[in-house]
């Protein structure tokens, strides 16, 4: 049965482009549904947010041809220091460092504008024959059955397709309206996002600090400034964020400290509340989650992003592959390779995000302790602390092509 197209994604945000641009590179024939306007993802004004790509998903951006058009946009993160803290006194002695020189491939990865990095998305989807972007289009109903599926637009236009991919985020619509459920636990946490200007140069070295409250990472940026990821208990996150300026910064001053110098807010704050969210199945009748659609971890590890790029590049190649041998790729014995492939590694950056997050937002004596020696010996043994680094790269696991930089 002829349809309008032959995947529809839901969700235009940065997985959804991502999937369509590796999808259209197979011969598929890709359709964008975003409720949002395409001008919102096109912005040219830095608003204070940024990613960490990890060394894996740098790979894939290269093998789709996005990369040379970011390289010169990117800071790549050439260490990373993970330490303890003390409310008021910033890091603590116990840490642990990461450099990239022990590493073969080089830096871990680089951290980007959200600008630049949507712009480059949209850009390249507009430019594809094979990708049709429909913004802005919401999505207000779904049927499938063993012969298709279809998607009811707001409008009343109904859009026909073999497969829909579920890109829209943790409260995903798309697998609610396929029934399936979810597993959610609140962190009663809240991460305050914003970006800094400072006096000393950060020479592109990225913080990971630990407090009581929650977790600050302070990630290099192109220039003298930073990305700010600061976690605090919701109740203060909301005070903090209801702050002016100048005390939003007093605020956050004794936990980030005076190695950068002076400082001064760069773009907007943010203020994203924190819970871990897996879906019970990554796929129903010719559907399918990737990103936040199918799991939200804690943002502490700064994986989220690359979770939903190794999703992409997956499904890419479980799709190209069956659809080379001649399978019926939209159905459930293909869409099941898929969420085998991921489930585990998903779901065990999902247990190690909770668990760190548990064992370091807290203050108890003896588990510092244990946590500081555990620092310790992390930083004194090569073997571990290079088996760490290839993971934070994105270099760990059974990698698809497109994270080896390989093309479909």
């Amino acid at each position: 049965m002829e349809k309008d197209t032959d995947i529809a994604i839901v969700g235009g945000g940065l997985n959804g482009p991502l999937l369509a641009l590796a999808l259209s590179r197979a011969g598929f024939h890709v359709t964008v549904l975003d409720a949002v306007p395409v001008e919102v993802h096109t912005d040219p004004d830095f608003d204070g947010r940024s990613y960490a790509l990890a060394l894996g998903s740098q790979n894939l951006l290269r093998a789709l041809g996005l990369w040379d058009g970011l390289a010169d946009m990117a800071q790549p993160i050439e260490d990373i220091v993970v330490a303890d803290g003390r409310a008021g006194f910033g890091a603590t002695a116990h840490h642990v460092h990461f450099d990239h020189h022990e590493l073969e491939e080089g830096p871990f990865g680089v951290m980007v504008e959200d600008r630049h990095l949507r712009s480059a998305l949209m850009a390249a989807v507009q430019a594809d024959d094979r990708i049709e972007m429909r913004a802005p289009a919401r999505v207000v109903a779904q049927q499938t059955d063993t012969r298709g599926a279809a998607l009811t637009l707001e409008d009343g236009t109904v859009l026909t397709c073999k497969l829909i991919v579920g890109c829209d985020g943790r409260g995903s619509d798309t697998a609610s309206r396929a029934g399936i459920r979810r597993m959610q636990t609140d962190y009663h946490q809240t991460s305050l996002v914003c970006a800094l200007e400072h006096e000393h140069p950060h020479d592109g070295v990225a913080h990971q600090m630990f407090f009581a409250q929650g977790p600050l990472a302070i990630l290099p940026l192109r220039g003298n400034r930073v990305s700010i990821v600061w976690t605090e208990s919701t109740e203060r996150a909301q005070a903090i964020q209801a702050l002016d300026d100048d005390n939003y910064l007093a605020a956050l001053a004794p936990r980030f400290g005076d190695f950068l110098g002076d400082v001064q807010l760069s773009g907007a704050r943010f203020a994203y509340p924190l819970g871990l969210s897996l879906a019970e199945h990554w796929t129903a009748e010719r559907v399918v989650l990737v990103g936040d659609a199918a799991h939200g971890i804690h943002p502490l590890a700064g994986q989220g992003l690359n979770l939903g790029v190794r999703d992409v590049a997956t499904l890419a190649e479980v799709l190209t592959d069956a659809k080379r041998r001649g399978e019926d790729w939209a159905r459930g014995p293909v869409l099941e390779r898929y969420a085998r492939w991921r489930r585990f590694d998903t779901a065990g950056l999902a247990m190690a995000t909770d668990g760190l997050n548990r064992l370091f937002s807290n203050d108890n004596t003896l588990l510092r302790g244990l946590r500081d020696l555990g620092l310790g010996a992390v930083n004194a043994t090569a073997p571990l602390r290079r088996g760490f680094m290839r993971e934070a790269a994105g270099l760990g696991g059974d990698l698809p092509r497109l994270m080896r930089g390989r093309p479909l």
